[in-house]
């Protein structure tokens, strides 16, 4: 079997691992890349191989670096299965809709107001090619194993981190090979922790906090004291949040910091039509993860959902004190961007920088003190209080990705360090061998390597 190295190699976004076994092509996630220019310009790549080629895919979770190509191969003939949870498939349907939604209405933002240097400028994909997509998804129950071309089988276990997130163990030619995907925390208060994997021959492992450890302060703590601090100076705190996960993980703390009576009574808003429809999955899937019934309805119950237009543009006129939860993440599109250019120059208001922001994003900029962020071809001062939070994050951070790797009973063969920035993946790759004993090395963008089955002779500690 070989592997290839497609993205989320050098970098922490675009995940893609293409492997070849008896002439046959399977694809682990499909991911856009995002942050840098030069990294987002790989999108527009002509794929590895003819997509007619390409006999299956499998995604470990749906975040868009993780499956946010598959649009443009569904568009370019690619017609076979794309395999994922259950939950992975309806998150699916909710992001890719909506991304190519979004990028037919960026384009046609950037042509009517002539701020891109592309004449016309075009979207990657539209929701139409996401539409095609769509129609690809096969659900798969996790700890059910599946044979998905002749002579691979995959296996799905849970990986915490979102809902449907999983890990994928590939078997093929007495190969195993496992993909962590995004590993989610030990203790996260929304998802249950990652499942111990006891043997692999080949593992892949997310290293996105390779290189640090999320802070011990309570979330629900600093959050009270932000939200507080910013509401006595009659000013609104802006959240830039994932959709999945993050939005869902933020209505929780807000709804208890309410009950606690912790928080000023504010007016709490969840600006996304697509982290409202997630949340609705959040109850639809309630065994996934650890939030009641009690739970879910509370957080619903206290936070007011914006869907249109209309009203999402009437919340920039909003002038008493509020929390604004709108996607995206890292402030690379979608409604944040217009909160951003209304509220960003005024320094009564607080921007809240929640998670992980990749290197080039505007989320990466800000907390980094940029005077001004680019928005729509305008340059925006930032002037508002500016808050990163890492304490909300959904991934384990160093201490807890090497804890999970000491649930292997054995030692991989080797391991490739992936997903994380340079210094990250690198940090953790120095862990894992003088920690672990392990052989392990971070592969570069379109690396290749054979996966060949361990001798059962050599040593266990090899």
């Amino acid at each position: 079997m070989r592997m290839t190295f497609l993205g989320a190699a050098g970098t922490v976004t675009g995940s893609k691992y293409l492997l070849e076994h008896r002439d046959q092509h399977v694809l682990i996630d499909c991911g856009l890349f995002q942050g840098y220019k030069q990294l987002r310009l790989h999108n527009w790549d002509p794929f590895q191989l003819p997509v007619r080629d390409l006999q299956a895919i499998v995604l470990t979770h749906a975040h868009l670096d993780h499956s946010g190509y598959l649009p443009v191969l569904a568009r370019n003939g690619y017609r076979g299965p794309v395999y994922a949870t259950p939950a992975t498939c309806e998150l699916v349907k909710i992001l890719l809709r909506d991304s190519g939604r979004l990028q037919e209405e960026e384009a046609e933002f950037a042509n009517r107001h002539g701020f891109s240097k592309h004449a016309p400028a075009l979207p990657l994909y539209t929701e139409q090619d996401a539409e095609r997509a769509l129609k690809l998804l096969h659900p798969v129950e996790l700890h059910h194993r599946v044979t998905i071309v002749p002579g691979l089988s995959i296996l799905l276990r849970g990986a915490g981190h979102i809902l449907g997130a999983a890990t994928v163990e590939i078997v093929a030619d007495g190969i195993t090979l496992v993909c962590s995907g995004d590993l989610g925390r030990p203790n996260d208060p929304l998802m249950f922790a990652p499942e111990t994997i006891e043997q692999t021959d080949y593992l892949l492992i997310e290293s996105t906090y390779g290189d640090r450890r999320h802070p011990e302060e309570s979330p629900e703590k600093q959050l009270a004291e932000v939200i507080t601090r910013t509401a006595l100076r009659h000013g609104i705190t802006l959240v830039p949040s994932f959709a999945v996960g993050r939005a869902q993980l933020l209505m929780y703390h807000l709804y208890r910091l309410k009950q606690q009576h912790a928080i000023p009574d504010l007016p709490i808003y969840l600006n996304s039509p697509m982290a409202t429809d997630v949340t609705r999955l959040y109850q639809r899937f309630r065994s996934e993860h650890r939030l009641s019934l009690e739970d879910c309805e509370g957080m619903c119950q206290g936070t007011h959902f914006v869907r249109a237009t209309r009203d999402s543009i009437e919340l920039d006129q909003q002038r008493t004190p509020a929390v604004i939860i709108a996607a995206s993440g890292m402030a690379t599109g979608g409604r944040v961007l217009h909160h951003l250019k209304a509220l960003a120059p005024n320094p009564l208001n607080t921007l809240l920088i929640p998670g992980f922001q990749a290197g080039g994003t505007r989320g990466a900029q800000i907390i980094a003190g940029a005077p001004s962020v680019r928005i729509h071809g305008k340059e925006v001062p930032i002037r508002a209080e500016v808050v990163p939070m890492e304490t909300l994050s959904a991934h384990a951070d160093a201490d807890e990705i090497i804890e999970w790797l000491r649930g292997f009973k054995r030692p991989p063969k080797h391991t490739y360090v992936v997903h994380g920035e340079p210094n990250a993946s690198d940090v953790l790759r120095r862990r894992i061998s003088l920690e672990l004993g392990w052989s392990v090395s971070v592969p570069e963008y379109r690396d290749s390597v054979e996966l060949t089955p361990i001798d059962p002779s050599s040593s266990s500690s090899s």
